[in-house]
């Protein structure tokens, strides 16, 4: 049984109408090609659907039976067509994303609440997370994409720089790091450092030892983010590095930053899935995100 969309439509306008001169204008048909998709349809379904008379058009009893449901299915693929449309104009839709928590709390609130303004109806669900927590999130499709730092290539994972930036020192105002223009690592580790537990610190370790050789990162403590690490540098028991994308957090804190020298540089990645593609909001959103940071002033390193 082959019945068209052309079909169905055509017997619902004639019911509606009761007229076949109605519902041929209606459908920007003549009344014989109206006619004609009727009766495919009759013959299609073996029954008469509809009675014909000179006067008026009326719904046989297996017309009546067969309107409600045609006319509901109509409105429901006519509903479903309409939000496919509403989604590529970026009128609805909903963006899932993950991130570490550090770009959680200053990165990303300013990057959706400028998005928000352009596209008042989309919504935006950020999942603030462990570093090692946004690859697997991907993976399973929790989210539509993934921010965070560079890791070990996957083959079921797109990767695209959004940025790649030098880490900073960051100390209190009346640190003696402050009164000096210029700050290496062994300035900066002549002092007790607050790291991230896991593989932040370990890659950092890494990174130290093949750059610079005699220095090596002996955390004094070992948090699990980076805002317990501020304020505990605020409290003055020691210095932290980080990348300078949390300048915000790091001025709510009231400290202070250097950049370090040599220049050891993290790169940030967005992380899609290759088997699904983004939506257009969520295409949309990563796009802003991206023109968004370009912009900062931390970012400008990058250039």
């Amino acid at each position: 049984m082959n019945i068209t969309l052309r079909q169905l439509r055509a017997f619902v306008a004639l019911a509606d109408s009761g007229s076949f001169t109605d519902a041929a204008t209606s459908l920007h048909v003549t009344q014989s090609a109206l006619s004609g998709l009727i009766k495919e349809v009759e013959q299609t379904l073996g029954v008469q659907l509809v009675n014909r008379s000179t006067r008026k058009v009326s719904l046989s009893e297996a017309g009546r039976e067969f309107y409600p449901l045609v006319a509901r299915l109509l409105q429901d693929l006519d509903g479903a067509l309409d939000t496919i449309t509403d989604l590529k104009a970026l009128k609805r839709g909903l963006v899932r994303v993950a991130a570490p928590q550090l770009m959680s709390a200053s990165v990303l609130p300013e990057v959706i609440a400028g998005f928000r303004q352009q596209y008042p109806d989309i919504e935006i669900r950020l999942s603030d997370c462990m570093v090692e927590h946004v690859l697997p999130k991907v993976h399973s499709g929790e989210v539509d994409f993934g921010v965070g730092p560079e890791r070990e290539p996957s083959a079921d994972i797109e990767a695209q720089t959004l940025f790649e930036i030098p880490f900073v020192v960051v100390f209190r105002s009346d640190h003696p790091l402050n009164k000096k223009k210029r700050v290496t690592w062994d300035d900066a580790l002549r002092y007790p450092v607050i790291a991230l537990k896991g593989e932040f610190t370990h890659r950092l370790r890494a990174d130290l030892h093949e750059s610079l050789h005699d220095e090596a990162l002996n955390p004094a403590n070992e948090v699990g983010f980076m805002t317990t690490a501020f304020a505990m540098v605020s409290a003055g028991l020691g210095v932290t590095t980080c990348l300078p994308y949390a300048s915000s957090l790091i001025r709510l804190h009231q400290l202070q930053s250097r950049p370090l020298a040599p220049m050891v540089r993290r790169k940030f990645l967005v992380f899609t899935r290759r088997d699904r593609p983004l939506s257009p909001a969520a295409q949309r959103f990563s796009e802003y995100l991206l023109a968004y940071v370009t912009q900062q002033d931390w970012c400008t390193t990058a250039k």
